[in-house]
């Protein structure tokens, strides 16, 4: 997990050598196990941490690589946050997803998985996409992986495409001869 040192310091990435080490101090003593009123171990640690990285040369250059790669990390995040077309585009995945498995059940509910590869091809989701979506509709009860491992819906799953279909009459339920 990636630490803020900048942050925990409470200074701008900007700060010269001489701010960085009166914000140490001040918060060393505030925060040292010894200080009976406002001692911390935990916050002790890691403003030495930060302090040790922030003010070796070497070890804040390649510090502030990783922080750079963190921070277009944060703004590409609430970018996308703040954007209603990923949620809109995950909400159509997913009911496509309860769709192929919905059909695929009814075609034949004595063999009602799909493998992965095939889910990945039916859906026009990659991988690396396809699995939060796998997760939200299993932790939601929707999906499961039945005994010869492929990906079945559940009775829930069932309901909630239907609930869907009606709700939203223009979202068909595929059918088997879907490509």
């Amino acid at each position: 997990m990636f630490i803020d040192y900048y942050e925990v310091l409470e200074v701008s990435p900007n700060a010269n050598t001489e701010t960085l080490e009166r914000i140490f101090r001040y918060f060393a003593m505030r925060y040292h196990p010894d200080n009976r009123e406002t001692g911390d171990e935990a916050r002790f640690s890691e403003i030495v941490e930060a302090h040790n990285t922030l003010k070796d040369p070497v070890k804040r250059a390649q510090y502030d690589i990783a922080y750079r790669d963190h921070a277009g990390l944060r703004r590409e995040l609430t970018e996308e946050a703040s954007s209603t077309k990923g949620i809109e585009r995950d909400a159509v995945i997913q009911a496509k997803l309860l769709s192929l498995l919905y059909a695929k059940r009814r075609h034949d509910v004595s063999d009602p998985g799909i493998g992965d590869v095939e889910l990945e091809r039916l859906s026009g989701c990659p991988r690396e996409h396809l699995e939060f979506h796998l997760w939200y509709l299993k932790a939601k009860g929707w999906i499961t992986r039945v005994e010869n491992g492929t990906i079945a819906i559940t009775v829930e799953g069932v309901d909630r495409a239907n609930s869907e279909h009606r709700r939203d009459p223009t979202i068909r339920l595929l059918d088997h001869t879907a490509p």
